[in-house]
């Protein structure tokens, strides 16, 4: 039994440590909740579309310089860098979306209220992710080494060095860049009482792509014009990363937000690199016989995976919030739910999934007519191909949204916790799907006689 002033005392010293008392929990818990239901068709529009147009911009722009750099000397001697791209414009998947998928989900959850709070959280990231960053920038570099191996049966030491240095490089700038980014937009997202998970995941891919393909392109052609002159450059970038990323650990391991994730948080980042490397090498295989496929490659990729991102972060918070991982809050939910419960059912979930989908075609529109005026890209507009490429990316993204739904449950059940791996699968399957499906578009069209300049030499 507690003394007179008991329990005044205890909640005192609770919000002394930052510990917040359960009814205090409950309130925010309830009060997050009442926010979601209350959330209209419009309201979710608003806050997700924006965003998407934003981050659409930035992978319109990746497919420019993707377009552009596909020819020059670097790309054209050592073709390996062309299936790092996608594991590298991947990693926004890997690492940036996961960031703002855990954050937004403890964010909502009233843990990043404090800007104590705030800092062990990004800090705590932010260090994860560099050490996940060195990990899959050095294997995705080893996995394009030998799928280029197996593709020329060649194997030169001095264009090796060159991967790995510039594979690691852009993973580890570009991670740190936008996590740092994301994190920014997640506490100003909370601080105007916007839901994160609405905005974070798109804001994260918006600079994600140019920014990496940009870093990609730059290191490799100075490493590249560095064979020969100064040998030890790629290999002294390539030990001091080796060497740094235990440091990168100890700060993970003694950070408790992020202690778990480093021990357990590398099976999906791992598969997804492998998942998307299989894309790169289609994208190897098709930019030389398409080269019109180059500049939307980014955009197709990109928009599947910001709106599979934004709905896995919102069905993720959602479980987080509702039940204790391993036990679903209604013990009816059907995880392997039909199509037609999935796209058309009275859940908030397929509500969302239909907003999402009616984003697809206008989206796509403006971002493939923005290439076109710029005049950039090697293939003509014509109403045909329009049809098709449409077609394809409808396809990608309904395939995506069903299966994040699953997943998702899935795992939650299985006490996989999603925040920390669903997404690296979903973007990584949307690449794979992404440049799957575009190939498949090519081809059909140059069956039927509408390629034009798409077509290479």
């Amino acid at each position: 039994m507690l003394p007179p002033g008991g329990a005044e005392l205890t909640l005192v010293d609770d919000l002394e440590k930052g510990h917040l008392p359960d009814v205090v929990v409950e309130t925010k818990m309830l009060a997050s909740a009442d926010a979601r239901h209350s959330e209209t068709y419009l309201s979710i529009t608003v806050q997700v579309f924006i965003p998407f147009l934003i981050a659409g911009f930035g992978m319109v722009g990746a497919g420019l310089v993707l377009d552009v750099v596909q020819h020059w000397v670097v790309f054209e001697q050592i073709t390996e860098i062309v299936i790092l791209v996608p594991a590298l414009l991947g990693l926004k998947g890997n690492l940036e979306m996961t960031l703002a998928s855990r954050l937004s989900t403890q964010a909502n959850l009233g843990h990043m209220d404090t800007p104590k709070q705030q800092w062990s959280m990004i800090v705590g990231n932010l260090t994860l992710i560099q050490c996940q960053a060195i990990v899959v920038g050095l294997l995705g570099s080893v996995v394009a080494i030998v799928m280029g191996f197996i593709k020329t049966n060649e194997f030169e030491l001095d264009h090796a060095f060159l991967l790995c240095a510039s594979s690691l490089v852009t993973a580890s700038l570009a991670s740190f860049v936008l996590g740092l980014i994301t994190a920014a937009v997640i506490v100003f997202s909370r601080h105007c009482s916007i839901n994160p998970d609405n905005v974070a995941t798109p804001i994260a891919a918006s600079l994600g792509d140019i920014t990496s393909l940009a870093l990609l392109s730059w290191v490799s052609t100075v490493l590249y014009d560095a064979i020969g002159k100064q040998d030890w450059l790629a290999p002294l970038i390539i030990s001091g990363y080796i060497l740094v990323t235990p440091l990168w650990v100890w700060i993970a391991k003694k950070n408790k937000h992020t202690r778990e994730v480093l021990y357990t948080g590398w099976t999906p980042v791992m598969a997804a690199m492998f998942i998307s490397s299989v894309g790169g090498l289609i994208l190897d295989f098709m930019v030389v016989r398409f080269e019109g496929i180059a500049v939307f490659q980014p955009v197709i990729n990109g928009v599947g995976g910001n709106l599979v991102a934004v709905q896995a972060s919102r069905i993720s918070t959602a479980l987080h919030r509702d039940a204790q991982l391993g036990s679903l809050a209604d013990d009816d939910t059907v995880i392997f739910i039909t199509p037609a419960a999935g796209f058309f059912g009275k859940g908030s979930h397929a509500r969302t999934t239909r907003v999402l989908m009616l984003m697809v075609i206008p989206g796509h529109i403006i971002f493939i007519y923005t290439i076109r005026c710029i005049k950039a890209g090697h293939t003509s507009l014509t109403p045909l191909f329009v049809i098709i490429y449409l077609v394809a990316a409808v396809l990608q993204v309904a395939a995506l949204l069903y299966i994040a739904y699953i997943m998702i449950h899935w795992m939650w059940k299985h006490r996989i916790d999603p925040d920390n791996s669903a997404i690296p699968y979903l973007t990584s399957l949307g690449d794979l799907l992404g440049i799957s499906l575009l190939a498949i578009a090519f081809h059909f069209l140059y069956l039927v006689g509408d390629g034009d300049a798409d077509v290479g030499d």
